[in-house]
């Protein structure tokens, strides 16, 4: 199972467009020449989401097929993972269907959104085939309440519970939101509690992404950085790209 990047930055999302930020990369083009940078500046690891020619968010084996084939000719070093956000428009089966079509080395999974699924086998069918093709999951957890899930569902034998892939989620898509290193405390405190040990990483919303993303290196964990959650450098100005926020992170925890 491959493990989770050191450093995955997630350039894009599935809400923002070129209006939040001239440099956000849409295109597969695009997002390929933004890997290419970020892997330079430090980045082991690319959260990948496609758009649709209008720029939407999309679930497309077609074009997610396309942009890892790009990726693995231009930046062969670099880990790719597929996400299947729902943005409240896909459902569960649709979900599966992407990574049962796509089979990809890597996904992220919100656990809430997966689990929304009313037949239960169907989503422990779905861990238990991701397992057998060698599709590293990483759960999205937005709040303690989930971790608690997640806890229960390893422990039922719904997700498996070797090679568990977590990603803490500080903060929410709002208006003047602001993640502090604080936020840590309760999730990480749950999921040591629960009996959890996983390979875990966070990513955080607002100015402070950056102390956020050091409080959890400093913890064990591992970081995701980029436009998905923050525009801003550590000192409130706007960052050029992508790049400029993974550099900045580099240099801060010596990494290079």
């Amino acid at each position: 199972m491959t493990p989770l990047p050191r450093l995955m930055v997630a350039p894009n999302g599935a809400t923002k467009t070129r209006a939040d930020h001239p440099a956000l990369p849409v295109t597969i083009a695009d997002i390929v020449a933004c890997a290419q940078d970020c892997h330079a500046a430090g980045a082991d690891g690319l959260h990948a989401h496609v758009r649709d020619a209008e720029g939407r968010h999309v679930l497309d084996a077609g074009l997610y097929s396309e942009l890892l084939a790009e990726l693995a000719r231009q930046v062969p070093a670099m880990q790719v993972q597929i996400t299947t956000e729902a943005v409240g428009r896909y459902t569960p089966a649709e979900q599966r269907k992407l990574v049962e079509t796509l089979r990809p080395r890597m996904v992220s999974v919100a656990l809430r959104e997966i689990t929304a699924e009313p037949d239960a086998a169907l989503t422990r069918r779905f861990f238990a085939f991701c397992a057998e093709a060698g599709i590293a999951v990483q759960h999205i957890l937005y709040d303690p309440t989930d971790v608690a899930r997640l806890g229960a569902l390893v422990a039922d034998g719904t997700i498996p519970g070797g090679g568990l892939q977590v990603l803490h989620v500080l903060g929410r898509y709002a208006p003047g939101q602001v993640s502090t290193p604080d936020d840590l405390t309760a999730p990480l405190g749950r999921q040591k509690a629960s009996g959890l040990t996983p390979d875990w990483a966070i990513c955080a919303f607002g100015a402070a992404e950056t102390a956020c993303l050091l409080a959890a290196i400093a913890q064990g964990g591992k970081a995701r950085i980029g436009f998905e959650n923050n525009l801003l450098m550590s000192d409130g100005r706007i960052a050029r790209n992508n790049a400029e926020r993974v550099a900045e992170l580099v240099r801060l925890t010596g990494w290079r």
